[in-house]
Formats: structure tokens, sequence, C-alpha cells
């Protein structure tokens, strides 16, 4: 996969996606992610990327001309990819919310995700509806205002980059966790030291019985999402087997072990 973020600070870019999990994916050769600066598009001799917005009113608006200019050089630069292993979103608040489903598809069909950041008062409008030749949208990370689209486009970057086969130490870590294809929270985790501080690891745990061991986390997902994320307990992938789980007081619980 082959990542594009337009922006107006490429190095708040470039200081990220060479860190820890994301840094060694793309040096393996995972995906790729290119920060083009946006103000390289600009057409006055002051690089001006924004102007004042039309009927007043405070703030900066991004121009038109500018980012479109941007992003159709950015798709341009892909020209072996088709149009519809393309896509390009349009980092904003009023965006559909950025999820783990949303990770998945991107990471399963796009070649090249094309991410704009927005800055100021946000786009000219104009620019969400230009043919660009390819799929575009809005994209927000949630129900927030940030001072820029960078922060976005970097948690959708690590998001999709992470789920890209090779990318982890061990595939099956993107599938075992939260929000994944079940919809569920993600069990409890403990590690050494057994006891502290009057905490110990779940005897579960320490029992060697592999099969006790994902009875007692599949339900512990059950149970963290129905008390932690009802919203998600309603809207889960039903499987008959694992709710019956919840009832089961044969199954044990991954609560901390008291002393």
């Amino acid at each position: 996969m082959r990542i594009t973020i337009v922006t107006l600070f490429p190095e708040l870019v470039d200081a990220v996606v060479g860190q820890g999990v994301l840094g060694r994916a793309l040096q393996a050769g995972v995906a790729s992610v290119r920060a083009l600066q946006l103000r390289d598009f600009a057409t006055d001799k002051h690089r001006s990327v924004d102007d004042n917005p039309a009927g007043g009113g405070a703030g900066m608006v991004l121009r038109v001309d500018v980012v479109a200019a941007a992003v159709r050089a950015a798709i341009a630069a892909a020209d072996d990819v088709l149009a519809a292993e393309t896509q390009v979103f349009f980092l904003d608040a009023r965006g559909p919310v950025f999820d783990q489903h949303v990770a998945r598809g991107l990471a399963g069909r796009v070649r090249h995700l094309v991410l704009v950041c927005g800055r100021y008062e946000g786009f000219d409008h104009r620019a969400f509806g230009l043919h660009y030749g390819v799929p575009t949208g809005l994209l927000s990370i949630g129900d927030l205002v940030l001072t820029g689209g960078e922060l976005s486009a970097l948690v959708v970057t690590d998001a999709v980059v992470r789920l890209l086969p090779g990318a982890l130490g061990n595939d099956q870590s993107a599938i075992d966790e939260s929000h994944a294809e079940d919809g569920l929270l993600e069990h409890r985790h403990y590690t050494r030291p057994v006891r502290f501080e009057g905490q110990g690891i779940p005897a579960v745990l320490l029992s060697g019985d592999h099969k006790k061991i994902a009875q007692a986390r599949a339900k512990d997902g059950l149970l963290l999402t129905r008390a932690l994320r009802p919203d998600l307990f309603v809207r889960r992938r039903r499987l008959k087997a694992r709710e019956k789980l919840l009832g089961d007081a044969r199954v044990a619980s991954l609560d901390p072990d008291p002393t």
C-alpha cells in the first residue's frame, strides 16, 4: 500500500511514521508513506494556501485551487494504481467517524490512500465535489476538533498499516484484539510478576489448560464489552456459542486473583 499525506507540515508526519511498529513495517516494504507539501501547489510568490472566508467571519480557509492541484498530483504520482484501488479522504470534523471496520476495509481493498489534512477553518467546500477520477470522501477520528488533520491522518495510517500482512510480528495479533471482526473488546491481559501489591494473575491463566483459557478469555471479552461499551455489546456480531459463556459459572473469571 502507498499512503500519501497532503499537509502543510511534512516534518510532523516524517517524525512519526519512522517509529515503532509502523516504522518497521515501512522499512520492510509492507507500505510506503509520502508527505506531500500543500504549499508547493500555491500559485503566488508568497506560496499562499488560504484566504479569507467568503461572506466574512473568523479564521482562514484553504483555497480550492491549491487543494485540488495537490490532490490531483498525489493521484497522478501513482499512475500504475487503478482508480478503483485508490481512495482520497479529506480529514474533516464533519466526516464519518473512522473505526476498525473502516480500517479493515481500506487494508483489504486500497493500494493508494490519499489523506488530505485540513487546517484553519477547513477546506473550501468546493474541493469535495470536484472530479478527481477516484473515490473521495470525508473522514474524522471522532467528535472533536483538532488544529489540523495531521494527527488524524497519522491515526488512520497507523491503524491501516498494522492490518497489512507482515506489518506485525504475528499477524494473529490483528485478529485477537479489541474491535476485531466480532465487534467486542479484547479480554484482559496479565504478565509477570505473578503477584503484585496484593493482586495475582487469574489461576486459569496459569493452569496450562488452553481450552479453559480460551473460554475464560472469550467470556471476559463479552463481560468487558457489556460493562464498558454497551453500545458495542448491542451491535456485536452474535455468536450463540460464545454468548452461552455469559451465564456459565463453570468458566473462570479473569479478575485479578486476590492474595
